[in-house]
């Protein structure tokens, strides 16, 4: 059986990151992430320090019309570790499909 990556593997951890590979930029504000996945700002905030932690993912702090604006963008290291994580997610289903 596969270890899976437990960072990336808890799920509001793998939606944050699927989210933001597959944005086009790959970078998305707290706003967007916060009502596109419904997640509560005090678990988005755990989750992606947990990521940040993890060199998955770069978070910037601004301001835009006077109003903070957050920013998150995915890593190298971010897309690959979920690249991996499908890659034997993919694994396993064909080994149960067998």
């Amino acid at each position: 059986m596969t270890d899976f990556n437990k960072t990336v593997h808890e799920p509001a951890r793998l939606r944050i990151l699927t989210y933001l590979a597959k944005t086009e930029d790959n970078n998305v504000s707290f706003s967007e992430l916060k009502k596109e996945l419904n997640i509560s700002s005090g678990n988005l905030s755990v989750q992606l320090n947990k990521l940040k932690d993890a060199d998955y993912i770069k978070v910037d702090k601004s301001f835009k019309d006077n109003r903070p604006l957050t920013s998150i963008i995915i890593t190298a290291v971010g897309l690959s570790a979920l690249n991996e994580y499908f890659g034997e997610m993919e694994k396993m289903i064909k080994s149960f499909r067998k």
